[in-house]
């Protein structure tokens, strides 16, 4: 019977964890300047290849050909997701209890 090291899958997690807070904090920086830049396409290109092919370089570098060690990498990288959006929802002072962020009001 095979035994799942619990001391090897702490790692994993962590390592997703800091995985999903890079790639998806990048995301949102990403789109904060894209957003104020006159070639926004470049940033969004760019960024989405750094990000995943940091994302997909550390699965394969963590999981090391074991699924066990990709899965709880998987769970702390969705996990790290939440953490962002409620990072940044939190930041976001400027709109209370608005997830989707502040927009201007539309027109009626």
């Amino acid at each position: 019977m095979i035994m799942i090291d619990t001391l090897v899958l702490v790692p994993a997690f962590i390592t997703g964890m800091l995985l999903g807070i890079m790639f998806f904090g990048g995301l949102w920086w990403t789109v904060q300047q894209g957003l104020a830049s006159s070639i926004p396409a470049i940033w969004f290109l760019s960024s989405l290849l750094l990000r995943m092919g940091l994302a997909l370089a550390g699965f394969y570098w963590i999981s090391q050909g074991h699924w066990e060690r990709l899965g709880v990498c998987l769970v702390g990288f969705l996990i790290a997701r939440s953490f962002v959006t409620w990072f940044v929802h939190s930041a976001n002072t400027g709109c209370p209890g608005r997830l989707e962020g502040c927009h201007a009001p539309q027109s009626r």
